[in-house]
């Protein structure tokens, strides 16, 4: 924990000078109107720092009650954390909480109406939380059905298993529903986005849902498996609805539309596949009373780690493509954003090299405490040394 959090400093401190040099249009526009998340951002983020350390190294000090409530202020700052970015991303895409005057500069900020009264934090932030629990837990399942292929079934490790794999099956199907929600706002605040999700070149009444293929620059869709109507019934609830098509919009105000398109069907390809891997675990689980017994099942936990580090990757591309060209949207371009200034590519080529050099030491030091021996299996060895066992 103490290695991935001090990685999360390193990162995060890279990001906070990346807003500055990389965005002033941004930052200087907008700042009053996002700064104040920022603000409580970092407020959450020293707790958790200090909370953080005091649970770690007062192990053996405290009672155990006490001991376990120093780590519920680490748990409420890493929500409130990550809620203020998330609340300055879900603004992004939904702009409101100030006026723009006669000579373009931003009056009349209210921040709390903007970052908490936005329609599209709490679909945004419950999608993302639940996909924390689903990449986290089938992650950490992977690990361990790893090694349950390779024989390592004690107790340590079937608990080790079935924790994190039980979080990430109960979640993987409730994202279904809350990817639902967060699709219709789209639908009703980002017309475009949702165009490009699904190709559609023409407004469309009855629009359908077209399953992979390419986007062409005439505006058909190669190799598509086109299902009539379910995209206004998916995004609208009525198969008749009407559904915006990209033609709607100047060809500068449309987003790279593959990329995005490719993004969102990876993302709601592998969730799919993730939540029938969780509906097998869970009716053999409830059905049975036990796990089930096919190493195939063992070999898709693994794979299910990966994927679902893919599918929010891909979800995020989702997110922030699906807006361009506007990084707020409708309002501020991203070349209007964007600095200027020249050596930028130097500027990269450092982050690149921060980053390497993080990534190699991080690994090495998870490699060594992973070598380390559980404390049970210490006991064990002394046991046997002494007589005892």
């Amino acid at each position: 924990m103490i290695t991935l959090f001090a990685a999360g400093v390193v990162t995060g401190t890279l990001l906070s000078f990346e807003l500055g040099m990389l965005w002033p249009g941004f930052m200087s526009a907008f700042g009053d109107v996002f700064g104040l998340a920022f603000g409580l951002e970092g407020f959450s983020f020293f707790i958790e720092a200090i909370f953080i350390s005091i649970y770690v190294y007062s192990w053996e000090k405290l009672s155990p009650k006490k001991h376990i409530l120093t780590g519920i202020p680490v748990i409420a700052a890493g929500i409130t954390g990550s809620m203020m970015v998330i609340a300055v991303n879900a603004w992004m895409n939904n702009p409101s909480g100030f006026s723009i005057d006669q000579a373009g500069q931003v009056t009349d900020v209210k921040p709390f109406e903007a970052l908490f009264a936005n329609g599209h934090l709490w679909p945004q932030l419950t999608h993302m939380y639940i996909a924390a629990y689903i990449v986290v837990g089938f992650l950490i399942a992977g690990i361990y059905a790893f090694a349950w292929l390779k024989g390592r079934r004690g107790a340590y490790f079937r608990t080790a298993l079935v924790v994190p794999l039980a979080v990430a099956c109960l979640a993987a199907p409730a994202q279904l529903l809350i990817g639902d929600w967060a699709a219709r706002t789209v639908a009703d605040d980002q017309p475009i986005k949702l165009a490009s999700f699904e190709g559609l070149d023409k407004t469309t009444e009855g629009a359908p849902e077209t399953i992979l293929g390419w986007y062409e620059p005439d505006g058909t869709i190669e190799y598509g498996i086109q299902i009539p109507k379910l995209l206004s019934l998916l995004a609208y609830h009525d198969p008749d609805a009407t559904v915006q098509g990209l033609d709607t919009v100047p060809e500068d105000d449309l987003p790279p539309i593959n990329v995005v398109r490719v993004a969102f069907q990876t993302m709601v390809g592998i969730g799919t596949g993730l939540a029938v891997l969780a509906a097998w675990f869970l009716w053999t689980w409830f059905r049975r009373r036990r796990l089930p017994r096919t190493k195939w099942f063992y070999r898709a936990v693994v794979l299910a780690g990966p994927a679902a580090v893919v599918a929010l990757i891909a979800g995020w591309v989702t997110t922030e493509v699906g807006r361009q060209p506007w990084v707020v949207y409708g309002v501020m371009r991203t070349e209007q954003a964007v600095s200027g200034a020249d050596g930028i590519v130097f500027g990269f080529g450092t982050l690149i090299a921060v980053y390497a050099v993080l990534v190699a030491t991080v690994f090495w030091v998870l490699r060594r405490i992973a070598r380390q021996p559980l404390p049970a299996e210490i006991a064990a060895l002394e046991e046997v040394a002494d007589g005892t066992g």
